[in-house]
């Protein structure tokens, strides 16, 4: 058997010059290539001595690495960053896998199968990030909660999986907290408080709050405290939600949730912020502090640095503690009706501090006996972290559409959609359901009388998996973002209304944001009239006396129903309007 002669550069790597001279005739295989050494046989070449030493080396080396990753603060957070980047990316990849696959059933099954199918994955996929978020703690505890309150947008499957993480928040070590707040401060712990719990007495995604007694002072605090590895992980945690969504569009392109990243992106510096947070607070308490008819309390701001806030302590008991509502006297009805006028208040009138995150655990309520019943209340407004205040146009617009929305007159809803948040006329359905969490068909016939039915919530569920949920997708991700927070809060309060169980349900609720809807479009048109020469000008003084009268009438209307509502829960009966669009109706 005989071989061809190798080429020249290859004979050249692999062979000295002696070879090389008798590989230029025929020879035989055996002579002209060498049988290759095996890893044993290169093993036995080597003198145990290196070998060992080999041996040692690597054993050394491996012993480092290991020491490094688990005794020292950089390995500690590069083994945790390599943790929670492998979590997202393979629940991700899960899911994305899980969905491709469901998706592709939709030619293949009948519609009712394929809702069934459709529903499945939507509750393992929620299961799964659940267990990823959970897991990664931080700033994903926060995204999970956030999307909670997303009901207009996301299948309930996922909203009611992640109710949970309302409850469940990291809790920082006592010594952490302490080393972060003599840092932060620059001054010996003791100097800055004569006594500090150290159990804290709350915890949430983003900080924990400790009870203390200010030394300076003298005065009972309340010490909220940033957890101290937020530093290290929220840059992280950032960059894996932006992939998390933009591989979302990737394989999903019809639903773009990037905004959703873009938006965390940028409020969560500013919650992580605690001296914004303390100015939010003070702007708020001054606000709202010659309202004497809106029992709202902001606890006062003592000092504050970027991780650590000093205010006075306040406690009161969770808006949905019905028990304690119900043991204390204090009216459901009315305290519904106290945050409807808060939360309008801060949507509608001018230069307001917009509170965008009004969620259970950011709301307590507490008596005061200074006051008689049925006011005989307190509601304590905490994390002042992410607020906005809204243009004064966007105001007006927003409570014509409202005005609209609770006359049940579409043209003109669809005339102020446009002018709010850009919507065209084939996106209108879709956005008038979200800014009132109701399915289209009640918003035509008038949501101000009735409640939202299990069997309509099942039927938004059913649209958004019929394909729905790409389009409003789209729409929400061309909306401007300020109208985004509205939404978040609209939902948030429409949620701390429904915990209530009040006898009124949302009809007195509705009525609140319509009286404060049609004080505002009443603002604007006096504002008008002023610019075109005065109120009781001569040319003037007709149409002063028109839009005077217009408003007098919403407001004789808005009360007598006000009053209507009053009596009907007296007698112990929730309300059922026959005709919500002719009850409601403002002229």
């Amino acid at each position: 058997m005989f071989a061809l002669r190798p080429c020249a550069r290859l004979s050249r790597a692999r062979h000295p010059p002696s070879l090389l001279h008798e590989s230029r005739h025929i020879t035989p295989l055996t002579k002209a290539w060498p049988r290759p050494a095996t890893f044993a046989t290169a093993r036995n070449t080597i003198p145990k001595r290196k070998r060992r030493t080999g041996l040692y080396v690597t054993a050394g080396v491996a012993l480092l690495g290991a020491g490094y990753l688990n005794f020292t603060q950089d390995g500690r957070f590069l083994m945790g960053a390599t943790a929670r980047t492998g979590r997202v990316i393979g629940t991700l990849a899960v899911c994305v896998r899980d969905y491709w696959w469901t998706l592709r059933q939709h030619d293949n099954v009948d519609p009712t199968e394929y809702r069934t199918l459709l529903k499945a994955c939507h509750q393992r996929c929620a299961d799964r990030t659940l267990v990823a978020m959970e897991k990664n703690g931080s700033i994903f505890i926060k995204l999970g909660q956030h999307l909670t309150s997303l009901s207009y947008l996301l299948p309930s499957e996922w909203c009611d999986t992640f109710i949970p993480l309302q409850d469940k928040c990291p809790i920082s070590s006592f010594e952490s907290i302490k080393a972060m707040i003599e840092k932060d401060i620059n001054a010996p712990f003791t100097d800055l408080f004569s006594s500090f719990e150290e159990t804290p007495i709350g915890s949430a995604s983003l900080a924990q709050v400790h009870r203390a007694v200010d030394r300076a002072s003298g005065r009972s605090v309340a010490v909220k405290c940033q957890h101290p590895e937020l530093d290290d992980w929220a840059p992280i945690d950032l960059s894996l939600t932006r992939f998390t969504f933009r591989t979302l569009k990737w394989a999903f392109p019809e639903y773009d949730l990037t905004w959703l990243s873009d938006e965390m992106e940028v409020s969560l510096p500013q919650e992580l912020n605690f001296r914004l947070e303390g100015e939010n607070a003070i702007r708020t308490r001054n606000y709202f502090a010659n309202s004497k008819s809106i029992p709202l309390v902001v606890p006062d701001v003592l000092w504050a640095r970027r991780r650590v806030l000093c205010m006075e302590y306040k406690t009161g008991h969770r808006i949905d503690d019905l028990a304690f509502l119900d043991s204390a006297g204090i009216s459901r009805d009315e305290v519904a009706a106290s945050l409807s006028r808060i939360f309008n208040t801060m949507i509608f009138a001018p230069g307001a501090p917009l509170h965008c995150d009004p969620h259970g655990g950011n709301i307590a309520v507490t008596t005061n006996p200074n006051r008689a019943y049925p006011h005989n209340f307190d509601i304590i407004l905490y994390d002042h972290g992410l607020y906005r205040v809204l243009d004064r146009s966007l105001q007006r617009s927003y409570a014509k559409l409202w005005l609209a929305v609770l006359d049940a007159d579409e043209s003109r809803m669809r005339k102020y959609s446009k002018e709010v948040a850009g919507i065209t006329d084939a996106q209108f359905p879709l956005f008038a359901s979200a800014i009132t969490g109701r399915d289209y068909t009640a918003v035509a016939a008038g949501v101000s009388g009735t409640e939202r039915s299990d069997a309509e919530k099942e039927a938004i569920s059913d649209a958004l998996g019929e394909g729905l949920l790409a389009q409003l997708v789209q729409m929400l991700g061309q909306v401007p973002r300020v109208i985004l927070l509205v939404l978040k809060t609209n939902d948030l309060t429409r949620s701390l209304d429904a915990s209530l169980q009040t006898t009124q349900g949302p009809a007195r609720t509705f009525l609140i944001l319509a009286q404060y809807a049609a004080k505002t479009v009443w603002d604007e048109q006096v504002e008008n009239l002023k610019r075109k020469g005065g109120l009781f000008s001569f040319r003037n003084f007709g149409e002063t006396v028109r839009a005077w009268g217009t408003y007098q009438r919403t407001v004789v209307r808005l009360r007598v129903y006000e009053i209507y509502l009053w009596v009907r829960g007296k007698m112990g009966r929730r309300l059922e309007v026959p005709d919500p669009k002719a009850a409601m109706k403002l002229g």
